[in-house]
């Protein structure tokens, strides 16, 4: 049985089939093109031969998932699970958070899906969380209950960002000055790249993919930028591990951190993942990861719908 298997971001959409024997090829999309998720799939959808349009569909949503109205958070769409499914033809329709996804991908990962950031082994069937910068930052976790996978999404992105560094109070002073509260998506974000290099160096704001080429081309001011988001999020990120135990490993994923591999291991990320004083060592056995796959969200949708007998 086919599947339409499709991650809707907050910048991005990727669509593909699945089936028992994998995923197809996926397709791309930016949202800004599209007045609505269900005008967006259905451009997808009717680019497929009539033979083989599906009927069943599993989303990732940038968004809670707490019924079947539906607001996304860095997008202005809203929509119920009923008027989707019936603008798009299907029997049924699984929405699931898109992080929620990413965490059920994790074991269908496979070593060349993944670059390993500093040292750890991952104990088999223990916790693991994923989390990734992107339009915003996303997090979640993986349980082993009972011999299956369980996926623990959440808005761990929301929380209260802290600072280690007379540097980083300085810039996280200057979020909350503009913005109240300075949550960890605040900073950890394409925005939050955007913002944090302003607050460190003046002059006009830049988007993060400016920062990123003048980051190829070694630009002084934009290597501290990343130095430093990459320091705050190794920080975040060995604060999730320390708080959920996360023996199977910690998991970055998203739009921005895969694009600077080297930067990252070249970076405070690991040390900071593993200062927290005490518990170092607790800290130094869990290994960290960065998603190299395309599309792992896509991975773990077809793991989640084959978890309920659908493909």
């Amino acid at each position: 049985m086919t599947l339409l298997v499709a991650d809707i971001g907050g910048t991005n959409t990727r669509c593909a089939l699945a089936a028992p024997s994998g995923i197809g090829p996926f397709s791309r999309y930016r949202n800004a093109d599209f007045p609505d998720p269900a005008t967006l799939l259905g451009r997808y959808l009717d680019g497929l031969p009539p033979a083989r349009r599906p009927r069943l569909a599993a989303l990732a949503i940038a968004a809670p998932i707490r019924g079947d109205e539906v607001q996304m958070s860095n997008i202005d769409w809203r929509f119920s699970r009923p008027a989707l499914r019936a603008a798009l033809a299907l029997d049924e329709l699984l929405l699931v958070n898109d992080f929620a996804a990413l965490a059920r991908a994790l074991p269908e990962l496979a070593p060349a899906d993944l670059a390993a950031i500093g040292g750890g082994r991952p104990v088999p069937d223990a916790p693991r969380i994923v989390l990734g910068p992107g339009t915003g930052l996303g997090v979640a976790a993986l349980v082993r209950v009972g011999g299956q996978w369980v996926g623990l999404p959440g808005e761990g992105g929301h929380v209260t960002l802290g600072s280690c560094t007379d540097q980083e109070e300085a810039v996280l002073r200057a979020a909350r000055q503009r913005y109240g509260h300075c949550s960890a998506e605040r900073i950890l974000s394409g925005h939050g790249l955007s913002f944090l290099h302003e607050a460190l160096h003046g002059g006009v704001t830049r988007p993060a993919e400016a920062i990123g080429a003048a980051l190829a081309d070694g630009e002084p001011a934009a290597v501290a930028s990343f130095g430093l988001f990459f320091g705050l999020l190794g920080n975040m990120a060995g604060n999730l591990a320390l708080t959920l135990g996360a023996f199977g490993g910690v998991y970055i994923a998203g739009g921005i951190v895969p694009r600077y591999l080297d930067s990252l291991a070249r970076s405070s990320f690991r040390e900071r993942f593993e200062a927290k004083g005490r518990f170092r060592g607790y800290l130094r056995d869990i290994p960290t990861w960065v998603i190299t796959d395309p599309v792992p969200a896509l991975k773990g949708l077809a793991a989640l719908a084959a978890d309920r007998g659908l493909i």
